[in-house]
């Protein structure tokens, strides 16, 4: 397979934000990330002072992710035929609900194991209708010249808003505290639901020429059918393997038990030196994001390789701590590894994909780089109530890194005769 979009020779920083519906629909996309994120800092740490059970947290992962592996692709291919405005919309509603009633089961203190993991799992259903169909929305808001620059900003944005969300979490649960920290997150997802209602893009503004309408919606299968039609794409293939292979083993498991990790340094506390440990993330991955558009160059699959293979370091050195300041450290370097690796395979993965099934690749790669974070949960935190979290994630570190080292060995050749490069 060749690709259908090729990258331009020099591209520029920014470029995208000249465009003002883009400049909207990523501010209000930043908001909604950080929201989701926002989410799981105060209802991990209240959930963690309440059960004290890592394997909650462990069920946190698979409850939100597993309907990414389940539905992601067919949502991706449902936002090639229908407006995908709407999907996004569904999306940040069943969001909002989901705030909004945990906020209420912490005022009147009926908060059950049970609620928690319906909850968890509502809102990542909500996930798989927001993440395919905003990421082919881009397509239609910029198109041309100004795409690569968007889609690097809009990962970007996205592994910003999923590190980020623990900075504003946290100072929101120490300022406001977890019920009215919650009820004040609602407002943060209503900016891009109520922009989408009148945003002139979608189908009914594009050519049947820049985005043909796709096959028919089947279900399950067409898992298997979008991933037989790239399987011998020497770009899409690797960067949908790398993500997948991160997300598997570790992702961002580490964050529901970052509860546990600040206990063990001494600063478990809904305090500032608990806030700090989880902003520690989104201050290396915002770093990372402004260096990426900054110099303005095409992402790179063997840079991705190599970026995902020194994250791994990071976090087992993380793993291993027992100095905070250390352990800040670590996670600054972890956060601005993760972002550079993972925004550069979204962005490689989107430019190359074939209009025709542009949504279906778009949801093949979120089922891989989101639905697989699933398992992340059993081999972080259900492994880590055997074990212990340090050892979990430790070894997890270990055993991601021969893994990725062995991927870059047996992919390297075909990388380096990747199309657009």
């Amino acid at each position: 397979m060749t690709s259908t979009s090729q990258s331009p020779a020099a591209p520029k920083s920014f470029v995208a934000l000249q465009h003002p519906g883009y400049r909207a629909f990523l501010s209000f996309n930043m908001m909604a990330m950080m929201a989701d994120s926002i989410e799981h800092v105060i209802t991990y740490w209240i959930a963690f002072q309440k059960f004290h059970s890592p394997a909650l947290g462990g069920f946190a992962m698979l409850s939100h992710w597993v309907p990414y592996i389940l539905f992601a692709t067919s949502m991706g291919g449902l936002a090639d035929r229908v407006d995908p405005r709407r999907l996004v919309q569904i999306g940040m509603g069943l969001f909002m609900f989901c705030s909004l009633a945990w906020s209420v089961l912490f005022l009147t203190g009926r908060l059950e194991m049970w609620e928690a993991a319906l909850l968890l799992t509502i809102h990542g259903t909500a996930g798989v209708f927001w993440a395919p169909p905003s990421q082919v929305l881009i397509h239609d808001i910029v198109g041309g010249a100004r795409l690569p620059s968007a889609i690097r900003m809009m990962a970007t944005a996205r592994y910003l808003g999923l590190l980020a969300g623990p900075a504003v979490g946290g100072a929101l649960l120490l300022l406001l505290g977890p019920i009215h920290g919650l009820m004040v997150n609602v407002f943060f997802y209503l900016p891009l639901l109520v922009w989408l209602w009148k945003a002139p893009y979608g189908p009914r503004f594009r050519s049947a020429e820049s985005q043909p309408r796709g096959p028919a919606v089947r279900g399950l299968s067409d898992i298997l059918d979008t991933a037989r039609a790239i399987s011998g794409h020497a770009i899409i293939f690797p960067m949908v393997m790398l993500s997948g292979v991160t997300a598997l083993i570790i992702a961002n498991a580490y964050q529901a038990q970052m509860p546990e990790f600040g206990r063990d340094l001494g600063h478990g506390d809904a305090g500032l030196f608990y806030s700090a440990l989880l902003g520690a993330d989104a201050a290396g991955a915002l770093t990372g994001g402004i260096l990426l558009e900054i110099r303005g160059l095409n992402p790179d699959p063997r840079t991705a390789f190599v970026f995902a293979m020194l994250w791994c370091c990071a976090i087992g050195g993380f793993a291993l701590s027992t100095w905070y300041p250390i352990a800040l450290a670590l996670l600054f370097t972890a956060g601005f590894l993760e972002l550079s690796f993972n925004s550069m395979a979204q962005s490689l993965v989107q430019m190359h994909a074939p209009p025709g099934i542009r949504g279906r690749v778009i949801g093949l790669y979120n089922m891989a780089a989101l639905g697989l974070r699933a398992f992340s949960g059993i081999t972080v935190g259900l492994f880590g109530s055997l074990i212990g979290i340090h050892g979990s994630l430790s070894i997890s570190a270990a055993v991601l890194l021969v893994l990725l080292f062995g991927m870059f060995a047996r992919m390297s050749p075909r990388l380096r005769t990747a199309p657009g490069e």
